[in-house]
């Protein structure tokens, strides 16, 4: 493996180049974004000593001992800084490096980590004889993870404790890059065309689970219900409503029901579904914003099309309308957001309370799953039924 050397890079309109002092006063407006502040590492709140210390001491240090590569992104044509990126670590032994990027606020949509991670990976692979690029973000970083679709990067699974960080979670993504799936330099350099390209699902989805998640609005014959996150003032009525004797008759809930279970599912698992960008949570709320129940909407891991939903009402809350119009909202918003095709409802056969509705907000019943999930033990027949997009409308509610 040869030197780490400091050395300038020009491709697709970019300069590479190591940083210096003069570069102090772009970086600490840079990473005044909330944004950067949330996913990198960087301090929060950002000084100018920081950046200051990042310019004159971080990055000529890392330079100097070869353990990484750290480059001030600028426009090739007139020196204006546009971002941060370069190899964070360098394993000599393993041959390979760990790729970090940030993009100033001013410098987004124009690719410029896609350009810079790909001229970066070329200078590693050509002139360090690294064989694979790592790259890591924390689980729910879907602007990272969508740069590192786009340069190539195969995602290869979830690290746990990946590096637990003092502003989000501790579970990481991770993928590698290897010569061979670097694209030539004027080939697709931005990634338009790969199939994390723009308007492809994986950007439209990765737009849609970077964000917070969605409030959701229905009309029923009470008023206006809302469906939000659930938060922690939904605590008590959700053990209420889940050592229910009708809920555990018909769910799968744990039995006794704690309020640690409640815990678990406010605070860990809606924010482990929504971060994986694998589905949302939400509570059913009345027209004072109290819990009236939970809906989930879960993506399938086989089909990207497809989903599935289940539910529960709170006892004081059934036969109201609730969760048709619920049902309803929630499956527009999927069809939507997230280019849905297909969402389908189970259901232990004789639990007419869900099959009503179900067939409320629009689902068709296509029949019977013999022995189609396990419950308590054992396997039970199950309804089937679906709602599509083809559908058309149904009557529901908003986002917001």
């Amino acid at each position: 493996m040869a030197d780490v050397k400091p050395v300038e890079i020009i491709e697709g309109g970019l300069l590479l180049r190591p940083w210096n002092p003069a570069d102090a006063d772009a970086v600490h407006r840079a990473c005044q974004d909330p944004d950067i502040q949330r996913w990198t590492t960087v301090p929060a709140p950002y000084l100018p000593e920081h950046a200051a210390g990042f310019v004159g001491d971080i990055a000529p240090a890392a330079w100097e001992a070869g353990t990484g590569a750290p480059f001030a992104v600028c426009d090739a044509g007139t020196g204006e800084l546009l971002g941060s990126c370069g190899l964070v670590t360098i394993d000599p032994g393993l041959r390979s490096g760990e790729v970090g990027y940030w993009t100033a606020p001013w410098a987004r949509g124009r690719a410029v980590a896609v350009r810079a991670t790909r001229a970066v990976a070329r200078w590693a692979f050509r002139d360090l004889g690294l064989r694979r690029v790592v790259w890591q973000a924390e689980v729910g970083n879907h602007a990272s993870r969508l740069v590192a679709l786009r340069a190539g990067f195969r995602v290869e699974g979830e690290l746990r404790l990946a590096q637990p960080h003092p502003r989000g979670g501790a579970d990481g993504w991770i993928g590698s890059l290897l010569p061979e799936d670097l694209p030539e330099p004027d080939a697709d350099p931005t990634g338009a065309g790969g199939p994390a390209g723009p308007g492809s699902l994986v950007s439209r989805r990765a737009a849609v689970f970077g964000r917070p998640q969605p409030v959701l609005f229905a009309t029923t014959a009470d008023g206006e219900i809302r469906l939000r996150r659930p938060e922690e003032r939904d605590l008590d009525a959700m053990v209420d409503a889940c050592r229910d004797p009708w809920a555990l008759r018909w769910l799968s809930l744990p039995d006794p029901y704690q309020r640690s279970d409640a815990e678990f599912f406010t605070h860990r698992h809606t924010a482990t579904r929504w971060g994986r960008g694998d589905g949302a949570v939400f509570v059913i709320a009345d027209g004072d914003d109290n819990f009236a129940g939970t809906m989930e909407l879960r993506l399938s891991g086989n089909d990207p099309a497809v989903a599935d939903v289940g539910y529960l009402v709170a006892p004081h809350a059934r036969g109201r309308g609730y969760c048709p119009r619920a049902l309803a909202a929630v499956c527009a918003w999927g069809f939507s957001s997230l280019a849905l095709a297909r969402i389908e409802w189970r259901a232990h056969v004789g639990n007419d309370a869900s099959r009503r509705a179900a067939e409320k907000a629009g689902f068709v019943v296509e029949g019977i799953s013999r022995q189609g999930i396990p419950h308590r033990g054992a396997r039970v027949d199950v309804w089937v039924g679906a709602l599509l997009a083809l559908d058309g409308p149904v009557p529901g509610a908003s986002t917001a």
